[in-house]
């Protein structure tokens, strides 16, 4: 049973390939280079845990995914938001804004 840990961490890699897809459609490598690069190389995010989280958004209704060719001439899945996925990125970067001022409430508290 995943503990607050895991959903967490789940929850900051959803909104992060959400808000990755916001820029236009990416097939999943792409999603993952653009995170390490925008993260200036501090974000990386394995194949093991990007592939699943898509698929669980897709059965989730928030992207959805088409086949097309990468920039290499290479087939791959190209996945772009849907209008629900909108709707939850929305919600989460709030939630994430929320969270970030108590954080940084806490951590300038002064005894």
């Amino acid at each position: 049973m995943p503990g607050p840990e895991t959903d967490l961490l789940q929850g900051t890699l959803d909104v992060l390939i959400l808000k990755t897809l916001s820029w236009g459609s990416r097939h999943g490598y792409a999603i993952g280079k653009w995170l390490e690069n925008t993260s200036d190389e501090t974000i990386r995010i394995e194949e093991g845990s990007l592939y699943p989280a898509l698929y669980r958004m897709e059965r989730k209704g928030w992207i959805e995914a088409a086949w097309g060719m990468s920039e290499l001439g290479r087939r791959a899945k190209f996945y772009e938001l849907t209008a629900t996925g909108r709707a939850r990125l929305r919600a989460e970067v709030a939630a994430w804004r929320r969270l970030s001022g108590a954080v940084g409430r806490i951590l300038e508290a002064r005894v």
